[in-house]
Formats: structure tokens, C-alpha cells, sequence
């Protein structure tokens, strides 16, 4: 397995000792928050992670003293503008280390990246007798657009089975792959439970049967380094929320070569060099893909996100994450009926679980009023829910702002719902 690409998520001892969680959390100014008189312990940064004060004053500074439309505009704030929304383009690549901004594609988010190269390259090259091949592990966003384009192609979708530890069966995806395999869909981290998948050895074998292949990078770009290039992914999509920066923001990495092939998904503004009635000529990667105005703040927003993690250092934060993911395993595993789901050796900082006789809903509300908030429902994976018989779980994620007395407040609270419904 390939460390730069995907590292040990346990991460150096040392690294964890030198971790300053309180320091770090300082930065967080929404975590001085109380709810219902507590103090707020957040507990759902896997849904999305709260933003550094770094974050939320490169956006005010772009806001209050450089906002204009980019790449059209002659006049200074314009010029500024797009300077800011380029440079964040080029701090997306080092980030992912991908060869070059022609491969940095701006989007919303992941879904809407996975939607782009579903109806971008999958939908004009696919067709009866086809196969794309995901794992059951899949987000609804890694589902969904691969249904859309069978249903437009009468392509088949094929999925590759978990086992009770929440990790995709490697001999079952090994014999789903043939020759009829055009594009192999995975997520790199399960939202869901937190499973880390092999992705690097899966690409391999996918691209020995011929397959192209997408990454969900959603889960794991907070917790672990990404290098493009050394996965050998085709294309690579994650958002901004989920990296301490905004909404409404997302990269979608392609190589350079696919890309430069595919058409056009929107039409409109900046997408395009030409126009007349008669024939319209498409602008440059990656600008061919990124129709009307774009998000600007977004974009400058996620570059200072990228810049703080870098600054805590991606290896430091994993480490800190893993000591916490191991002390609250080992605590919540000593509570009465309560039972975890997803129990995979290699997993990021998510645990999902249940609670005998309490509905999800019921024990993430009773939390909620101890002031711990956490995920509860199906987490747009039902497919897993289904495979463990369960209508939903709860669902507790760390982040790097989270410390071992967020594990005594999470434990102090769960105590409480069991005594509720005792």
C-alpha cells in the first residue's frame, strides 16, 4: 500500500503526544457554543466539519474587499478576484497533487462531481453490455447517478458484497471484474462506518481489466493524504464541508486526457470561447466544465481550509483522530446494549452504532439535550442499513478539534438515554 496515498491512519506516536487538541480547538469559534445550557460537543463532523477562524476570514476578506465576477472583468476587483479563484485552483492541485489545474475541476460538491462524470464520460460511452461496478458500501451519491445512466443506457450495474465487519469482500470485486467492466465506482471511506478501502490495490485491478475508475473522496480527504497520481485514480471527487471549509463548494480531479474528450455537461457563461446560432466552440479545461458564475468565496474558502490542515499537518491530526476513535471504541464496547456496526480493522475517525430498545432518532435526541450532537438515520447509505437488518444507526465522528473529555460527555449522555428507557 502506497503511505503517501493512503497513511496509516494510527499515524506516528509521537506526532499524536505533540497534538495539541485544546490549541486546536481554540480556532473553532462555534465550539464555545452551549445547547440547551451545556456545552456543545460535536460529534458530526462526518455530515459536515465546522470551519477555523482561518477559514471564515479569508471568506470575509474576499467578501468585504475583493468581491467581483471572475475572468470577464478588466477592472482591479475583478482582477482580484479571479487571482484569488485561480490561486485557490492551484492550491486544490498541490493539495492532491494532481499534474496540473487543467484536472482541477470546480463543483459544488461530490455529488455533483460524480453527476458531471456520470453524464460526461459514462452516458455517450456506455451501453448494453457494459457493466460499472460499485461496492455496497456506496454513499446514495455513489449510487444513484450509476442507476441514472443504466437506465439511459441499459448498461448494468454490478455490486460488490461487504462482510459483517463492514469491509467490501476483496475475492467477490476481484471476480466481478471482466472485460465487460468500463468504470469501477468506489468510496475511498465509508460515511456510513468509516471503513478505509484498499482503493490503491482496487484501481490496480480495475485498470488491469481495462476499467476506468472514480474515487469518492468525500470521507477521506480530513483524515488522510491524498496523492492522485500515486493512486492512479481516473478521477477523484471530494467537497469543501467536509474539509473545514464551505458549503456549496467541491473539486472534481480527472485526468487531464479524459477530460479534454468529454463534453461539456452544462452550457452557459465561461464554459465556452464562442458563440453564434450555428455553432458554439467550448472553452479550455477545466473552464469547459464550469458553466455561469462560479463559487468564488467557496473556492478562497477552501484554499484557507487546505492551508489550516496542512498547518496542524494531515499526518499529526490522523494520529490524534486514531487515539480517539480507539479510546471511544473501547469505552462504548464496555456499555450495556449497546452494539457496534462496522467493526473493520483500517477505519477512519466514525463510529456507528445502536442501542438495544432506543430508536436512533430517539437516543441522537436525548443527546441533543445533554448537549452531544451526533448523527442519527441512515446516513444516505441505506444499502448498508439494509445488510445489518437496521433501519438506522447513530453516528459519532471526530474531527480535529475533538478531545478525550468530547469521549466522557458522548459516554455521560449515552448513560443518560439508557437510564431514560430503562
Amino acid at each position: 500500500m502506497n503511505t503517501a496515498a493512503t497513511d496509516n491512519l494510527a499515524g506516528p506516536r509521537a506526532a499524536a503526544a505533540r497534538y495539541d487538541a485544546a490549541r486546536v480547538r481554540a480556532d473553532f469559534p462555534i465550539l464555545a457554543t452551549r445547547v440547551h445550557g451545556r456545552p456543545l460537543t460535536y460529534l458530526d463532523s462526518a455530515a459536515s466539519a465546522q470551519r477555523p477562524l482561518a477559514v471564515l476570514r479569508a471568506v470575509e476578506q474576499y467578501e468585504t474587499r475583493t468581491h467581483a465576477n471572475v475572468h470577464r472583468g478588466v477592472h482591479a476587483l475583478s482582477q482580484a478576484a479571479t487571482a484569488a479563484y485561480e490561486g485557490a485552483r492551484e492550491r486544490a492541485r498541490r493539495f492532491i497533487n494532481a499534474r496540473s489545474v487543467r484536472e482541477v475541476i470546480y463543483v459544488r460538491g461530490t455529488t455533483e462531481a460524480i453527476n458531471l462524470v456520470a453524464q460526461s464520460w459514462a452516458r455517450p460511452r456506455l451501453g448494453i453490455g457494459d457493466e460499472i461496478l460499485i461496492s455496497a458500501l456506496e454513499h446514495h451519491a455513489n449510487i444513484v447517478p450509476w442507476q441514472m445512466v443504466c437506465e439511459q443506457t441499459g448498461c448494468t450495474l454490478k455490486v460488490a458484497p461487504i462482510d459483517r465487519r463492514g469491509e467490501v469482500i476483496q475475492e467477490e470485486f476481484l471476480k466481478l471484474l471482466s472485460r465487460r467492466t468500463r468504470l469501477v465506482a468506489l468510496a475511498h471511506v465509508s460515511n456510513a462506518l468509516g471503513t478505509v478501502l484498499p482503493i490503491q490495490q482496487m484501481i490496480a485491478a480495475a485498470h488491469a481489466h481495462g476499467a476506468c475508475v472514480l474515487i469518492d473522496g468525500a470521507q477521506a480527504v480530513p483524515h488522510l493524504r491524498v496523492d492522485v497520481q500515486a493512486l492512479g485514480a481516473d478521477f477523484y471527487a471530494f467537497s469543501g464541508h467536509k474539509l473545514y471549509g464551505p458549503t456549496g463548494i467541491g473539486v472534481l480531479y480527472g485526468r487531464e486526457e479524459l477530460l479534454d474528450a468529454m463534453p461539456p455537461w452544462q452550457g452557459g457563461g465561461d464554459m465556452i470561447l464562442s458563440v453564434s446560432f450555428e455553432k458554439t466552440t467550448y472553452n479550455e479545461l477545466p473552464f469547459k466544465f464550469e458553466a455561469g458564475t462560479p463559487n468564488i468565496s467557496g473556492s478562497v474558502g477552501l484554499a484557507a481550509a487546505m492551508d489550516y490542515l496542512e498547518g496542524l499537518g494531515i499526518e499529526a491530526v490522523a494520529a490524534h483522530e486514531q487515539a480517539l476513535l480507539q479510546r471511544a471504541t473501547a469505552e462504548l464496547e464496555r456499555l450495556p446494549d449497546l452494539t457496534l456496526v462496522g467493526t473493520a480493522p483500517h477505519k477512519a475517525a466514525v463510529l456507528s452504532f445502536t442501542m438495544k430498545d432506543v430508536h436512533p432518532h430517539d437516543l441522537g435526541t436525548i443527546l441533543d439535550a445533554e448537549g452531544v450532537a451526533i448523527r442519527t438515520g441512515h446516513h444516505c447509505a441505506m444499502p448498508v442499513m439494509t445488510f445489518f437488518g437496521l433501519p438506522a444507526t447513530a453516528r459519532a465522528s471526530f474531527a480535529c478539534y475533538n478531545t478525550f473529555e468530547d469521549i466522557e460527555r458522548l459516554l455521560a449522555a449515552l448513560r443518560r438515554a439508557r437510564a431514560v428507557f430503562a
